[in-house]
């Protein structure tokens, strides 16, 4: 499927800023727990998108049949960041990208099954055995980071990945059939709710901590990711198959891992450095078009 320059550069962009997204979590992890990081990322994101469907006079009121696909998706958002960011904040920063960077791996796996014509081939499946073998790489070895790594984070991660990767395909399904701003919003609004119930119930927000860090990282998970982030990317898989966009995923664990040596201090092992390479290859493997029948 052909891409216009503008895409790619769309694409691109938005995988490098997904990239900072770890360091992002982890600053606002400085004050705000799990469930109140997602509330407050997802209160400022609604805001946003909000405003841009005011300006841009979109209908974001789902029909009755909307309703039951929109609370499953949302269902499974609020499952994928909870996991996300509670296992964020057990993990490094460079870790955390490389590991939440697997998730077209599981979403190649699903348009397969989920998607028509986005069927996996052999370079596809060379791929995701290459991207898990980094993967596994990372996870078995610790990082090479010592005592630092923690198993059970980086576990968490990989299912929030796995959550994600499902959650993108259903997202894909649905703005095919409904306007991508009303997908993302109503995505977001459905369980923020229960981000607030539960931070109310389960965490206390770290008001001594609170200072620039935590809240520029919370406006940098609503603006620019929750916000832009989502809704470029829902608008581009209305246009272009899920894997398509999904080939330049290799962008996202490479910023990631840079941005956290910069901005977190953390140490680039050569086991950081080797998985995120074997990711990156499997994930360019994996975004390869499938030859078309003669």
């Amino acid at each position: 499927m052909s891409i216009s320059l503008q895409a790619i550069i769309a694409i691109s962009v938005i995988q490098a800023l997904w990239g900072g997204n770890p360091v992002a979590v982890k600053f606002g992890l400085l004050a705000f727990p799990p469930l109140w990081s997602g509330f407050l990322r997802f209160a400022v994101a609604i805001v946003c998108i909000l405003i841009w469907a005011r300006i841009s006079r979109i209908r974001m009121m789902p029909a009755r049949e909307e309703w039951r696909p929109l609370a499953w998706l949302g269902f499974f958002f609020f499952i994928q960041i909870w996991t996300m960011n509670y296992g964020f904040g057990l993990s490094s920063g460079a870790i955390s990208s490389v590991l939440i960077s697997t998730w077209p791996l599981f979403a190649a796996v699903f348009s397969h099954f989920m998607i028509s014509d986005d069927r996996l081939s052999s370079s596809r499946v060379i791929g995701l055995l290459t991207a898990f073998g980094g993967t596994s790489l990372i996870v078995l070895r610790g990082g090479g980071v010592g005592d630092a790594f923690s198993i059970l984070g980086a576990w968490i991660i990989l299912f929030s990945s796995f959550l994600l990767g499902f959650r993108l395909i259903m997202s894909a399904r649905l703005v095919r059939q409904m306007e991508p701003t009303k997908v993302v919003v109503w995505m977001m609004i459905l369980p923020l709710w229960a981000f607030l119930l539960g931070g109310f119930a389960f965490e206390e927000i770290a008001w001594e901590a609170l200072t620039w860090q935590p809240v520029a990282g919370i406006l940098y998970q609503g603006v620019v990711i929750a916000g832009l982030g989502f809704m470029i990317n829902s608008i581009l898989m209305r246009r272009y198959s899920p894997t398509l966009i999904s080939s330049f995923g290799f962008v996202s664990p490479l910023s990631g891992v840079l941005l956290s040596a910069w901005l977190l201090g953390e140490q680039l092992t050569w086991i950081i450095a080797l998985g995120t390479a074997c990711v990156g290859v499997g994930l360019v493997l994996i975004a390869r078009p499938n030859k078309k029948p003669s």
